[in-house]
């Protein structure tokens, strides 16, 4: 399975931006399917923002064209750019990766095989 490590969460004021990465390794991680997904406290984890291991982006209506998803084989790592914060984007945010899935935009957490330990990202208001 690959490895993967979030970085980038931190607070922020509404309006801003952030940027986190998901540094990946152990395998592939041009064959992964990789995801974002983001859990708020007392919430169930939800899916955000997926890019398929041909590198096409999909996402949740709540952040199309607030938040961009992308990927980097080259550095093995994952991006999730977010702009136009809100508080509501309130949430500790995961990595998840599937190797090779067959559905082609996976959303189901268990869909991803391996998992990160999060970021916490906070939207003050």
């Amino acid at each position: 399975q690959v490895q993967l490590v979030e970085s980038g969460g931190r607070l922020v004021q509404a309006g801003g931006s952030l940027r986190l990465s998901c540094a990946a390794s152990g395998r592939t991680f041009s064959s992964y399917t990789m995801g974002w997904f983001r859990q708020a406290p007392g919430k169930e984890r939800e899916f955000v923002a997926g890019i398929s291991w041909i590198a096409l982006p999909y996402y949740v209506d709540s952040v199309k064209g607030r938040f961009t998803i992308s990927r980097d084989n080259a550095k093995n790592t994952l991006y999730l750019q977010m702009n136009s914060l809100k508080p509501e984007d309130t949430a500790v945010y995961y990595c998840a990766a599937q190797e090779r899935s067959r559905d082609p935009a996976p959303v189901n957490p268990a869909d991803f095989g391996s998992w990160g330990q999060g970021t916490q990202v906070t939207v003050s208001s």
